[in-house]
């Protein structure tokens, strides 16, 4: 059933973002590179030495992964609705109309 469709009380469903919501971008993004740093966290080698006995990798991944889980979460439980009917700018008699700047003559 598409998300259009009409539901029996004669209006439609609102149509959503869904993936070109940028929440669900970032959280994706974010999700990746903190699965990347947790692994290299638990496989690689910690350095502890350089980093005052905290493997940085694990905790920045694991925080990334949080991070990307709260953007997702975000996404889906305050979708964005894209509006059905939109004015355009030429349609707004008070919009001033755009002034094109000709080159000097010669």
């Amino acid at each position: 059933m598409s998300e259009n469709t009409d539901t029996g009380t004669g209006t439609t469903a609102p149509h959503k973002a869904g993936a070109f919501d940028i929440r669900n971008i970032i959280g994706a993004l974010m999700g990746v590179y903190g699965v990347i740093l947790a692994l290299a966290g638990v496989f690689g080698d910690p350095e502890l030495e350089k980093t005052g006995d905290v493997n940085a990798n694990l905790w920045t991944g694991l925080a990334l992964v949080v991070v990307a889980v709260l953007f997702i979460g975000w996404a889906r439980l305050r979708p964005i609705v894209v509006p059905t009917d939109v004015d355009r700018p030429d349609d707004d008699p008070t919009r001033p109309a755009p002034t094109r700047k000709r080159p000097p003559a010669h």
